[in-house]
């Protein structure tokens, strides 16, 4: 029984997995970025980046697996191209276009000599609302959505970092150096 639900159990537990590391890298990230740590306090710059790259790696096997599930048999272009799946149309939707500014926001962190260090920063805070975009795409298709382990869980990673973005959203209005 299991070996003909491989490839969702993939899809399914390396989700999972994208979530809890994307949590992590944003927690991280707003540790960082809102000074919460201070100047004296450890370079976390090696372990958010770490945890983007897997967030990245974990993003591509969870879209990848869905290539070998027998329920949805999804093509290339359901995984990839926005709007095409018909399969909850709208969460695909939203965790497509979510994969696809991870990976775009997390990569473009080795161009910021190209495109400028002021400008990456503007745009890598993008990588908040894409967080929380995947976290919508989780609760409206996830499998595991309504499980109470599932929620308790996530919750419990969730709502710290939901407190480092509130609290990073409202240094920044108070005029605190972005």
């Amino acid at each position: 029984m299991t070996g003909e639900h491989l490839f969702w159990i993939t899809s399914r537990a390396s989700g999972i997995l994208a979530l809890l590391l994307a949590t992590a890298g944003v927690s991280v990230g707003l540790l960082m970025g809102g000074r919460l740590i201070g100047r004296r306090g450890p370079d976390l710059r090696v372990a958010h980046e770490s945890l983007s790259l897997a967030t990245m790696a974990a993003i591509v096997v969870h879209a990848g697996a869905l290539l070998g599930d027998e329920f949805m048999s999804p093509g290339l272009l359901d995984i990839t191209v926005p709007f095409v799946s018909s399969f909850n149309r709208w969460w695909t939707t939203l965790g497509i276009f979510c994969g696809w500014a991870t990976l775009i926001l997390g990569l473009s962190y080795y161009a910021r000599a190209r495109i400028g260090v002021q400008r990456w920063r503007r745009l890598h805070r993008l990588m908040a609302l894409v967080w929380l975009a995947s976290i919508a795409h989780t609760l409206g298709e996830g499998s595991d959505a309504g499980e109470a382990w599932f929620l308790l869980a996530a919750g419990a990673l969730i709502l710290p970092a939901l407190a480092l973005l509130a609290t990073r959203i409202t240094t920044m209005t108070k005029g605190a150096p972005a």
